[in-house]
């Protein structure tokens, strides 16, 4: 298929996890701009959480295939997935396909389109951590990067090791990541709308930010279990000196162990899982966060915020490499260690605030549409895209 002047490119954005639309809204806000079709496609993966965090930049699903169900695996996701994906492509016959980061929707999304031969462009390709860790994500990546056509590495480093598994130079662009695009839009919103930012700090009255504020946040999955429970029975101990903030995450591993532990203690506030705009005034006010997150060990430097990171490795080592970032594990001695050190130390928390951030300046939506848009066709049943920029 060859597209001509009057052709209007559309995309379809395969997507199902909060992390998922923060990061690609930017990019679909960008190519509605340009007058392209992003077709935003739902996998259901976490249904609530995803069109809250859509809703927060403007943006509805176009459509939600509603598969998860109770106490699914990985395997169970991915499998009900990629059938259904792939019917859905033969009736939108997109020009290509658009996946973001290490899920099991991007993984099925990039496994569908391939088969189906539509190209897969890859979002935030090329991290990775150099071991088994984080599973399933891992493995996710690599294979994402064979199914993909084009590559949008947020760093040198990621692009370097695409390069490493024989992936081809030319499909790969480094952009910075779009979720400093994300927050910069977030945090223009929370300065212009006084309502917003109004009704935010209501919400949040009980904290009280005369003492320092840690917010924190858990989800990965190797950190279920004894892991969880060295980070909780810290976080107890660090009420005791901090105000900490702990959205948590719905899934029972998380949200059991949590409230048996934490429920009620004095200086700890757990949270329900909070929308985009929300989660970034508290970052904007925090003195530091734990997290195993990987978006947000990109979002709290960029805020200036320090990260100890909650993991024994990271995909983004260069927040480790500039100092924005220190890995501090799960052992909970070594997480309250590090936290009041840093707390009993403001030049040291000035000094990973300062550290020159790795991820990109906030244009990365615009220049992979910049790229995205430049091309002059998109050809079905070729696994590549005909024209590099």
């Amino acid at each position: 298929m060859t597209l001509g002047a009057t052709h209007k490119q559309k995309f379809v954005v395969v997507a199902g996890t909060r992390p998922e639309a923060v990061k690609l809204a930017p990019i679909i806000l960008a190519l509605r701009e340009r007058g392209c079709i992003a077709h935003v496609l739902a996998s259901g993966q976490h249904r609530e959480l995803f069109h809250e965090a859509l809703a927060g930049f403007g943006l509805v699903a176009d459509e939600d295939l509603g598969i998860m169900l109770p106490v699914q695996s990985p395997a169970d996701v991915v499998g009900a997935l990629v059938p259904a994906l792939t019917r859905r492509f033969d009736i939108l016959l997109p020009d290509a396909i658009i996946v973001q980061g290490d899920t099991a929707t991007a993984f099925a999304g990039a496994q569908a389109g391939f088969y189906a031969r539509i190209p897969v462009i890859h979002v935030e390709a090329g991290l990775r951590s150099g071991q088994s860790e984080p599973f399933p994500e891992e493995m996710h990546r690599k294979a994402i990067a064979q199914m993909s056509a084009l590559h949008f590495a947020p760093t040198q480093s990621a692009r370097s090791a695409l390069i490493a598994e024989a992936i081809d130079p030319a499909s790969i662009h480094v952009t910075g990541n779009t979720g400093i695009d994300a927050l910069h839009l977030v945090e223009a919103r929370l300065l212009l709308d006084h309502g917003l930012a109004a009704r935010i700090a209501h919400r949040f009255s009980a904290v009280d930010l005369r003492r320092p504020l840690v917010l924190a946040t858990i989800h990965r999955r190797e950190n279920h279990g004894e892991r969880l429970d060295g980070i909780l029975a810290a976080l107890a101990i660090l009420a005791r000196h901090a105000e900490i903030v702990l959205p948590v995450h719905p899934h029972p591993a998380i949200s059991g162990p949590a409230q048996a532990v934490l429920a009620g203690r004095a200086g700890v506030h757990l949270l329900p899982p909070l929308d985009h705009p929300a989660f970034v005034w508290l970052l904007q006010r925090a003195a530091l966060v734990l997290t195993d997150s990987g978006g947000v060990q990109e979002e709290a430097p960029a805020l200036g915020v320090p990260a100890l990171v909650l993991r024994d490795v990271t995909e983004r080592r260069e927040g480790i490499a500039t100092g924005n970032a220190r890995l501090v594990g799960t052992d909970p001695a070594a997480i309250v260690a590090a936290v009041l050190d840093l707390l009993a130390d403001s030049r040291a928390i000035g000094r990973m605030g300062e550290a020159s951030l790795p991820y990109g300046a906030g244009d990365a939506a615009t220049r992979i549409v910049d790229i995205l848009a430049g091309r002059a066709a998109v050809p079905r049943g070729h696994p590549a895209l005909s024209v590099e920029v």
